[in-house]
């Protein structure tokens, strides 16, 4: 399988001679209706209906108990560890194959990761690698789950969604209750994502949306905290609004709090992107069969739903024979116009987290130097 037929077969999908990105949003609903009448308004900032009205749908689609919405997914994972109980010090596992998001937001909280490898079956946080590293590093006792070595609280467990494949979440909740640890989904990639017919983000006491311009759907930038119980939502809404209480004029504030409110212009873009978000979901799943069908009988491995999910399939992905192949693939398609794109580096590859405790990372640096992502764009792929 040659690159150029690759890039002939995006071509023909997309029916575009031009520049093919990897994941665009699309703008076919109402939402310049609802941006202008949010201008008219003057409600532009965090106090409008469209925030209240974007929180309920998110409720509604997902199931979940609260949704409470911020300014990026950065900010809504933030908040969930805040909420979590994760606090300077703490010890934090979680994926060295991730967007650099989700070990910033641990940093933030003066956290500090702890990677584990990813599992085969989903591409994210692998339970077998996190009860083994536990097994050889940690204990339990009236504290919690304390690492021998260092003697920090391991606090969490903070798997990604990668690409929307939900990770195995129900092997992933034994282990967290055996060693007394919390779950936290960054479920930012897995909107419209389903493990056993429950949605991600909603299986951890919180869990972490985003909406940035290349998701599933987009509300410029924004978050959305999955909350497990009302009175915790309730908390979540009043710590991302600076923790003022309410009064007509006089300003309390009771805990530190963050400035982490949706503005109601950015929500307006997401009401208007969730009447539409079945249409993607279906687009989205049909692009990814056509991809399938595509590697079908080659070297090539096109990335696949878990046989216990139903993905959002975010970004499609394929995994290269070898380094060399996944190369010369990502040069031939990106100098035809066609942007693919590897995976992220590795986050124990960065400076900052470099001296990171971790475990063995084998399935994770075979996937770093083997997948490429492929252009993911809802948009005209249902044609007749």
């Amino acid at each position: 399988m040659k690159s150029s037929s690759l890039v002939e077969f995006v071509r023909d999908v997309y029916q575009s001679s031009e520049f093919i990105p990897l994941h665009a949003p699309v703008f076919d609903g109402n939402e310049k209706k609802y941006v202008t009448e949010t201008i008219e308004s003057t409600f532009v900032s965090s106090v409008g209906k469209f925030v209240d009205e974007f929180e309920h749908q998110i409720e509604a689609f997902t199931g979940s108990s609260r949704a409470v919405a911020t300014v990026n997914g950065t900010a809504a994972l933030h908040t969930a560890l805040y909420m979590a109980g994760v606090e300077r010090g703490d010890l934090v596992i979680t994926q060295a194959l991730t967007f650099v998001a989700t070990c910033n937001a641990l940093y933030h909280m003066g956290a500090e990761p702890v990677f584990v490898d990813v599992s085969p079956v989903s591409l994210s946080l692998c339970p077998k690698a996190v009860e083994a590293y536990l097994t050889v590093h940690a204990e339990v006792n009236e504290s919690g789950c304390i690492h021998r070595q260092t003697g920090q609280n391991i606090k969490a467990v903070v798997p990604m969604h990668t690409f929307g494949h939900p990770a195995e979440l129900d092997e992933l909740l034994a282990v967290c209750l055996r060693w007394k640890l919390v779950l936290v989904e960054d479920a930012a990639e897995s909107l419209g994502s389903f493990y056993k017919q429950q949605h991600t983000g909603t299986f951890g006491d919180f869990g972490a949306l985003s909406f940035n311009g290349n998701k599933i759907i987009t509300t410029g930038g924004g978050g959305i905290v999955l909350c497990k119980t009302q009175e915790s939502g309730q908390h979540v809404k009043h710590v991302t609004t600076t923790a003022k209480q309410p009064h007509p004029y006089e300003f309390y504030h009771d805990e530190p709090g963050f400035n982490y409110r949706m503005p109601n212009l950015n929500a307006a873009l997401g009401c208007a992107q969730m009447e539409v978000i079945d249409s993607y979901l279906q687009q989205k799943r049909h692009l990814a069969g056509l991809y399938e069908n595509f590697f079908a009988d080659s070297a090539y491995t096109f990335v696949t739903e878990p046989d216990y999910a139903q993905s959002n399939y975010w970004l499609n992905a394929v995994i290269c024979p070898d380094r060399e192949a996944r190369d010369a693939m990502l040069k031939e398609t990106n100098d035809a116009g066609v942007m693919t794109r590897p995976i992220w580096q590795l986050m124990h590859r960065l400076p900052m987290f470099e001296h990171a405790l971790r475990g063995p990372l084998t399935y994770s640096e075979f996937i770093e130097a083997h997948l490429i992502n492929l252009p993911s764009s809802p948009a005209d792929i249902l044609r007749a």
